[in-house]
């Protein structure tokens, strides 16, 4: 669930990280990794605009019969932006529409070889000093990696975060990956976690970690 707030005009903000999925399915492993994960966020013209672009370094091992197989490359380049809506106001919730799109600019093995243009709507609410809950809403043009004819997939998001102490926090989150007349990508579903640590006033850390909730989706994910 991304954020609902911007990062302020003027501001920029990099995140950065790496994450470690695996699945086992019907004999073959596959294991994947993504580094360095740098996604860039500017604030534009005003306090409601964010320049939000990201690329995706990754390592794919997939393994029959004990006979491996890897692939490394980048993935497609994403470009959006984040518009800030309202402020939350009694029950009505801080909102942020974020227009993204995928350029087919990835590595042969895992690019798209399609612009995936898509729509995120966030949500979410600060119930007290000390508890905040968030949502989102997402549909996106998707390939189906079988076939290789497009789909809509929605994606849907549920996260609620505690602060511990000024610095420490920690969250819980459920989301899905739910394709649209798809020839043969199926729904995922997945539950995470994980903390969140700020080392200064410019630097925080987070750590989180992954089940797939049902048998499309991966077993397990940590990062």
């Amino acid at each position: 669930t991304e954020a609902s707030s911007t990062v302020g005009m003027g501001v920029t903000q990099l995140e950065f990280g790496y994450t470690y999925t695996y699945n086992n399915d019907a004999g073959t492993s596959v294991r994947s990794q993504s580094f360095g994960e740098p996604l860039l966020r500017h604030g534009l013209f005003d306090d409601w605009l964010e320049l939000r672009v990201g690329l995706f370094p990754a390592e794919q091992q997939t393994t029959t019969a004990g006979v491996s197989n890897s692939t490394s490359g980048t993935e497609d380049l994403y470009v959006g932006f984040k518009i800030g809506l309202t402020p939350q106001q009694g029950i009505l919730p801080e909102m942020a529409l974020i227009p993204q799109m995928n350029l087919p600019t990835g590595s042969p093995v895992f690019t798209s070889s399609r612009i995936e243009p898509g729509l995120n709507w966030i949500y979410s609410w600060k119930i007290s000093d000390l508890v905040s809950t968030a949502g989102s809403t997402q549909g996106n043009r998707r390939i189906d990696a079988t076939t290789g004819s497009d789909y809509l997939e929605m994606a849907q998001s549920w996260t609620i975060a505690c602060s511990c102490t000024e610095k420490l926090g920690a969250y819980t989150e459920w989301f899905a990956l739910i394709p649209n007349d798809a020839d043969t990508d199926q729904t995922q579903h997945f539950f995470n976690g994980g903390f969140t640590y700020l080392i200064s006033n410019d630097v925080q850390f987070d750590i989180r970690a992954g089940l797939g909730l049902n048998g499309a989706a991966d077993d397990y994910f940590v990062g």
